[in-house]
């Protein structure tokens, strides 16, 4: 039997630049990708996942690509409800493909791989004493950020460039912007960053660049040979 993958995300990803670090190992047709929100419009999703009185907020880009404010345990209850229903589907693996602070999904009967619990270990035993700086998108994710990596030996340096709306320039100017506050290796922490923005910033800068979806990519497709 074929090795099969189901990919979960909360809002709106590109997904064409995710496949080709799955398909080395497994057809594209044996990927199956999962939106909890991305199909949904604005207005529904501000409806059903409203930010109550004490919920945690999480943001997440919606189908007119713009981020929105959602209740983090609204989205954790519904996420666990698909991962039950795909649980019984007999795919080998389910990947949540998200940098969003959500941890704690389980599944009975296939691997589910939650970036949350490895990426961070994964990171902090490949640079290891180096200074780490990290490129996210908005402001308003760096406090999630700063929780993210405490498991860094340094505390990491932030810069703001986003995938969609900053030009390469502006990319580039980010990552000089960290080095020269001392980071020498770059990290790259959104689900809009790929390959061309990672190859741009080593050829730019002479550095080494970390993908997280890259990572997390990779061992999914691993576990599928």
């Amino acid at each position: 039997m074929s090795a099969t993958l189901a990919m979960l995300t909360i809002g709106v990803v590109p997904i064409r630049e995710v496949l080709p670090l799955l398909t080395e190992h497994i057809r594209e047709d044996q990927i199956t990708h999962i939106s909890l929100l991305g199909k949904m419009s604005r207005e529904d999703v501000m409806e059903d996942y409203a930010v109550e009185p004490g919920d945690d907020v999480l943001l997440t880009m919606l189908s007119d690509l713009q981020p929105a404010e959602v209740s983090r345990s609204k989205v954790e209850r519904d996420l666990q409800a698909v991962i039950d229903v795909l649980d019984t589907q007999g795919y080998d693996v389910i990947i949540l493909m998200s940098t969003a602070q959500i941890i704690g999904m389980k599944a009975q009967n296939t691997i589910l791989l939650e970036p949350l619990r490895i990426i961070p270990p994964l990171v902090a035993s490949i640079v290891d004493g180096h200074q780490v700086g990290v490129i996210v998108p908005m402001e308003e994710l760096i406090a999630a950020q700063k929780i993210k990596w405490q498991v860094l030996e340094n505390p990491p340096l932030y810069a703001l460039a986003h995938p969609l709306y900053s030009s390469e320039e502006e990319l580039v100017a980010a990552g000089r912007e960290l080095i020269e506050r001392g980071a020498d290796v770059l990290m790259l922490d959104c689900l809009g960053f790929y390959q061309h923005h990672r190859d741009l910033l080593q050829k730019a800068l002479d550095v080494p660049v970390l993908l997280s979806n890259v990572l997390i990519a990779r061992l999914a497709s691993e576990l599928l040979v």
